[in-house]
């Protein structure tokens, strides 16, 4: 059988959670970095395929179809992202790590997620990447950073917890795939769903909306944004962290630990344990 069943995944990731919480925090961090960059060449790479496209319909499923390259990279490539690792509440319901050693992981990751995201934010923003198309990409990323940060905390709160429900799903069924190929297309469709439907991914936002605030200090893009109707006004430090990742953070701790993990465990591994 060239696939692993749930119940074959569920056990596996509790050695999975063990080498991660495990993992020194020096490489843990850069791991991070490493993961946080992915992302966010996922999110430049599906807004640059898209930017032009009409209706806007059309223009989500092609950036739906782009995006996944992030978690491809993240796990074929090697590293750590924060929304994934909500799964370690598997390995914590057996008893095969603690819950500092899962809260250690979490912090280290989001940290070193954020660095790798904003990090790539930067060079894209100073490098003059979003003159592409006469400046519509900066009026994308624009406005992207600005209805990011104008979500009520609710919206946040239940966008962040579908998303990372079906992350953690692409995560999950990519464990079934013994093949690279095989994970690859695994993950490719829950990717897909969570970007067509605009669900909100903590890590994926430090990149957006890290890359409208550095923005902010070229006028030419202020100035595009502005003439499209877009309220740059909106994008703040302020918003960045408490009316988007604050709420988010905590819809995909929701959806990927409890919703994922716990629910799998309860489903594959409570018994061994009876």
């Amino acid at each position: 059988m060239n696939m692993n069943s749930p119940a074959e995944i569920a056990k596996n990731y509790v050695t999975i959670g063990k080498n991660k919480v495990n993992t020194p925090i020096d490489k843990m961090f850069l791991l991070a970095v490493l993961a946080g960059a992915f992302i966010a060449f996922g999110g430049i790479g599906s807004s640059t395929a898209a930017v032009a496209v009409t209706p806007s319909a059309l223009g989500k499923l092609i950036s739906g179809c782009i995006f996944p390259g992030g978690l491809t990279l993240v796990l074929l490539a090697g590293s750590e992202l924060f929304t994934g690792n909500c799964l370690l509440t598997i390995p914590l319901l057996e008893k095969e790590i603690t819950i500092g050693a899962m809260l250690k992981n979490w912090v280290v990751v989001y940290f070193g997620n954020m660095a790798g995201g904003m990090f790539v934010a930067a060079g894209l923003v100073f490098s003059g990447q979003y003159n592409m198309y006469d400046g519509a990409m900066a009026v994308s990323m624009l406005s992207t950073a600005a209805a990011k940060c104008s979500l009520t905390f609710s919206d946040a709160l239940i966008k962040g917890i579908f998303c990372n429900i079906l992350v953690c799903l692409a995560v999950w069924v990519s464990f079934s795939a013994k093949d690279s190929a095989g994970k690859v297309i695994s993950l490719f469709f829950p990717i897909l769903i969570f970007v067509v439907c605009g669900f909100e991914h903590c890590v994926a936002n430090m990149y957006y909306i890290s890359a409208g605030l550095f923005a902010k200090g070229n006028g030419a893009y202020i100035e595009a944004a502005q003439a499209a109707g877009v309220n740059v006004d909106a994008i703040t430090w302020g918003n960045f962290f408490g009316t988007n990742l604050v709420p988010v953070t905590i819809g995909n701790i929701i959806g990927g630990a409890v919703c994922v993990g716990m629910v799998y465990w309860y489903l594959y591994l409570r018994k061994s344990n009876r």
